[in-house]
């Protein structure tokens, strides 16, 4: 199945902590159904010193399930994906507006 949700995409929060927040996709992993959103679901990881690199507490963002995000159309609104044929190319179109994504 084609995916609704790419890297990349401007996408909005629509449960838990960080509900409401927009942010676009770094990462998509489609077998866990889970997608990493750049500032979005942010925890805190303890690195050990090494000699290459210098340990302490950095934010890391943490994968967030897929149906928990929607993507952003030109009003800045959530919106559903849907697709349909454009010629013989199959295209990818926010429900809300239907504007080809």
């Amino acid at each position: 199945m084609a995916a609704k949700l790419r890297k990349g995409d401007k996408v909005i929060v629509l449960a838990g902590k960080d509900k409401g927040k927009t942010g676009e996709i770094s990462s998509v992993d489609p077998k866990a159904g889970k997608a990493v959103v750049s500032g979005i679901n942010i925890a805190i990881r303890h690195v050990k010193q090494s000699q290459t690199q210098q340990g302490g507490r950095t934010p890391q963002a943490m994968p967030i399930d897929l149906s928990n995000l929607a993507i952003v159309d030109k009003n800045g609104k959530a919106s559903r994906v849907g697709f349909k044929m454009d010629g013989d190319k199959k295209v990818r179109f926010a429900k809300t507006t239907g504007d080809v994504i």
